[in-house]
C-alpha cells in the first residue's frame, strides 16, 4: 500500500476544486492562479472533515504505482495555488552577471554572448546583485513542476564544475570539489 497515496490533502481556505470524473481532470484555484491536472478516471477524490482522500480502484500494480504520485501531484496543486513556490539559482564566478526585465533573463555566464532567456508567463523571474556576493536570480509561481524545468534549464547554460566550483547553482547547495594536480614525487 502506497504510504503517500494514504495520507490525506488538507483543504485550505480560499482555495476550491473541483473533479470532473468522466474526463478525469483536477482543476484547484486559489489566490495565486488556477492549476489542473489530468488523473485517471477509475481514481476517486473523497473529502471529509477538511481532507481529501483519493481512492484507487483495485489493487492492481498500475493503481499501486500512480496512488502516491497523482497524491503528489494533487497536493503540489494545492500549496501552488495558496502559498506558492519559489527556487533561488546562484551564480559563481568572475564577471557572471543576470538581469531580467518583462520576463526575459539576460545572463552573462563567462561566454563569447549573453544569453537571452524567455521565462514563462506564469512565473515571474526577479535577478538580484549585491556588491562582494554573487548574483541571485529567483523564480516565483505557482506551478512546481514548471518552476523545476525552468531551474534545471537555467542550471544546464553553465553547470557547476568541481575544481573551481564555478557555475550556476541553487542557493545553499552543496558542491562536492576536486583536488587539482598534485605535484610530482
Amino acid at each position: 500500500m502506497s504510504r503517500i497515496g494514504k495520507k490525506p490533502i488538507k483543504l485550505v481556505n480560499g482555495v476550491t476544486y473541483t473533479y470532473d470524473k468522466e474526463a478525469g481532470v483536477v482543476t484547484v484555484k486559489g489566490p495565486k492562479g488556477e492549476l489542473t491536472q489530468e488523473i485517471d478516471p477509475s481514481f476517486k477524490l473523497v473529502e471529509n472533515e477538511g481532507e481529501l482522500i483519493l481512492d484507487r480502484p483495485t489493487e492492481q500494480k498500475r493503481h499501486k504505482a500512480m496512488h502516491g504520485l497523482y497524491r503528489s501531484l494533487i497536493n503540489n496543486m494545492f500549496v501552488g495555488v495558496s502559498e506558492g513556490y519559489q527556487k533561488k539559482l546562484e551564480l559563481v564566478g568572475v564577471g557572471y552577471k543576470a538581469t531580467a526585465q518583462n520576463n526575459v533573463l539576460e545572463l552573462s555566464l563567462g561566454y563569447s554572448h549573453n544569453i537571452f532567456l524567455a521565462i514563462p508567463s506564469e512565473i515571474s523571474v526577479n535577478a538580484e546583485t549585491e556588491k562582494g556576493k554573487n548574483p541571485v536570480v529567483t523564480l516565483e509561481g505557482s506551478d512546481k513542476q514548471l518552476i523545476g524545468q525552468v531551474a534545471a534549464k537555467i542550471k544546464a547554460l553553465r553547470p557547476v564544475e568541481p575544481y573551481k566550483g564555478k557555475g550556476v547553482r541553487f542557493v545553499g547547495e552543496i558542491v562536492r570539489r576536486k583536488a587539482g594536480k598534485q605535484a610530482a614525487k
